[in-house]
């Protein structure tokens, strides 16, 4: 990673979002491959989810083309018959099943409507490291849940979220305005991570905030978020009515108040699942103005997607590039420093 723009490993000791809860119904298997791996994924009887390599351990078949029996799934090559951890518990036409017999199964907590997942040492999986995102299902706020696929690498995606000053150039129509390429950001190291602090006093509404905003005129507006590795973004952010003290933590309810998710979970070194979503704490009885507020981050995240996947591409035709950096990189740069040195603490420990 210290030689090239891109890391070509993945941390493996920690918690990923594998899904959100309603992708994995309660009959069907769920395929999906993270950090490299193909994963199978299904609910047990108790609602609870098992997830296991996608690979049944007799001639590598995949068990998602398989059949879900009760708690078990079944091969549909051979019909070896797996339980929900993983052991074998039927080979058709022997009595006998070897201890080996088994596919490798890992550790899954739901919270906060995201399926999480941990791919590395079992016996580090602490569940209480799982970053907080309330409101997803918290009656002060509603949400719509996103999900995008990304043809490009993790890190592109983080480099994006962590400098808000592409805002005035690649979205001029929805989440930006002039001011923000002019905007410094205050950035501070905290225990785990970054947060990344801009206000805007006196601008003008960007676009997405005047299509539901309540009130005309210019704003106060502020982008207040964390940062932890791998790859995990939450945001509070919003605009009020310019000089009314929001600042100072004098918000009226006029104001907009949003909470933003953006989480990335590799799929292989150059494709990336996006998870996303953008609370609002205001209208909470208006279904139409969740799905409008849903829809605006919908178009600007396809604008994002449009120029990071075509940087990967002239990436991959310039192994060797190396960036001349900005005065608005220096988020990004702390980011890209701390995944090297929980890439490095790994090799160590293996």
């Amino acid at each position: 990673m210290a030689d090239t723009y891109l890391s070509d490993r993945f941390i493996r000791n920690s918690w990923y979002v594998a899904a959100w809860d309603h992708e994995i119904g309660a009959d069907a298997l769920f395929a999906r491959t993270l950090l490299g791996q193909p994963l199978l994924f299904y609910r047990t009887a108790d609602g609870g989810v098992t997830a296991m390599d996608d690979r049944c351990c007799h001639r590598a078949a995949p068990l998602s083309r398989g059949r879900k029996e009760g708690d078990c799934v079944r091969c549909l090559y051979h019909g070896f018959k797996f339980d929900a951890q993983g052991a074998c518990v039927e080979m058709p036409g022997q009595d006998r099943i070897p201890p080996m017999a088994r596919v490798q199964t890992y550790p899954v907590v739901e919270r906060d409507r995201f399926v999480w997942i941990w791919m590395g040492d079992p016996h580090a999986a602490d569940a209480a490291a799982i970053p907080d995102f309330f409101w997803h299902d918290h009656p002060q706020w509603r949400m719509k849940p996103g999900y995008i696929h990304y043809q490009a690498h993790y890190q592109l995606v983080v480099d994006n979220l962590l400098d808000f000053a592409h805002l005035s150039y690649v979205h001029p129509g929805t989440l930006g305005t002039a001011r923000n390429a002019q905007v410094r950001a205050n950035v501070e190291r905290i225990e785990g991570g970054l947060r990344i602090t801009r206000w805007a006093l006196d601008d003008e509404m960007p676009p997405n905030h005047r299509r539901v905003a309540r009130f005309d005129g210019k704003v106060d507006r502020w982008q207040i978020y964390e940062w932890n590795p791998p790859a995990f973004m939450r945001m509070d952010a919003g605009s009020a009515p310019a000089g009314t003290g929001a600042p100072e933590g004098r918000v009226g309810p006029e104001a907009m108040r949003f909470r933003h998710t953006s989480v990335q979970t590799p799929e292989t070194l150059s494709t990336t699942h996006y998870f996303f979503c953008q609370a609002h704490g205001f209208g909470l009885d208006e279904p139409a103005l969740t799905d409008a507020i849903h829809q605006d981050v919908v178009t600007a995240f396809a604008e994002d997607r449009a120029i990071i996947e075509s940087q990967q591409r002239v990436l991959d035709a310039a192994p060797g590039f190396k960036p001349v950096a900005s005065v608005h990189d220096q988020a990004l740069n702390l980011a890209r420093f701390m995944l090297k040195q929980r890439l490095d603490q790994e090799a160590k420990a293996s």
